[in-house]
């Protein structure tokens, strides 16, 4: 798997892309249970298929792309909003970066390590990944210049909290199912998600600065557009409304770009007892 890995890296990123909407359509139709997840997700957003069809293909790009993003050359990224950062960074607080699972969020932290990291680096918070081989990949490339990773631990808070409190930026997935006692249940699309409360939390305790990131990936291989926006009502809200808030901003965010999303993650999950050491 190494070797394949490794030679991915180094195809056009069309062609990645090509390849991934045909892995993403084949497990659509070949798994009834990431089907049946996938439809359950998007009727409860109340979208059509007209909206959602497009992320079936995505998902496949998603995981075609990661062997490019880690090991291969460069890909284009342009800005879109990139004077939010550069007002935050200048506050010197501290940045919390909240990234859903939208369209290519590996290019989001990438692209932000790539432009900022050397005066402001960044750490993202990450799940290792359960094969040993990937898992091993993932320590060796998601951290780079400017980029730092922090494991769904104890420790791994610990680190980000550090970080803010020297003035640099973290980033984290909002919309991922935190372990138990980690989150609290909030609505998602009208349905009860057991959601994240660290992104408040580190933006509370350390007076950091919050903004919304996405890397839109753009048709053709033609590269990635990272998206910033504003997060005043998260920040404004404390507490569990804080949470409210931010799965709201979410929400509005997905049903402008339905065809990016992943449709297919189990967001309505119940959270795992992980270890907290």
């Amino acid at each position: 798997m190494r070797f394949l890995f490794k030679l991915l890296a180094h195809w056009p990123l069309w062609l990645l892309h090509a390849w991934g909407v045909v892995l993403g359509w084949a497990v659509f139709f070949l798994s009834p249970s990431y089907r049946h997840r996938f439809l359950s997700n998007a009727r409860q957003a109340g979208l059509r298929a007209s909206a959602w069809r497009a992320a079936v293909g995505g998902a496949g790009c998603l995981a075609m792309e990661l062997p490019r993003l880690w090991l291969g050359p460069l890909v284009t990224v342009r800005w879109h909003g990139d004077e939010r950062v550069d007002e935050a960074l200048a506050k010197g607080r501290g940045v919390v970066f909240i990234t859903p699972h939208l369209g290519c969020f590996e290019i989001t932290a990438q692209a932000y390590a790539a432009r900022y990291g050397r005066v402001h680096p960044m750490t993202a918070l990450y799940r290792p990944a359960r094969q040993a081989w990937l898992a091993t990949l993932e320590a060796i490339n998601r951290d780079r210049p400017g980029l730092r990773t922090a494991p769904t631990t104890l420790g791994g808070v610990k680190q980000m909290l550090k970080a803010l409190k020297r003035g640099e930026c973290v980033g984290l997935l909002p919309d991922q199912v935190p372990p138990l006692q980690q989150g609290v249940w909030a609505p998602f699309f009208g349905k009860p998600a057991y959601t994240m409360t660290l992104a408040a939390r580190l933006a509370q305790q350390t007076g950091a600065v919050t903004l919304l990131a996405w890397g839109e990936r753009l048709r053709c291989g033609r590269g990635y557009v990272v998206h910033v926006l504003p997060a005043q009502a998260i920040t404004a809200a404390q507490g569990e409304d804080a949470v409210v808030q931010m799965n709201r901003a979410l929400e509005a965010l997905v049903l402008q770009h339905p065809g990016q999303y992943l449709w297919g993650y189990a967001r309505y999950k119940q959270p795992r007892a992980d270890a907290q050491a």
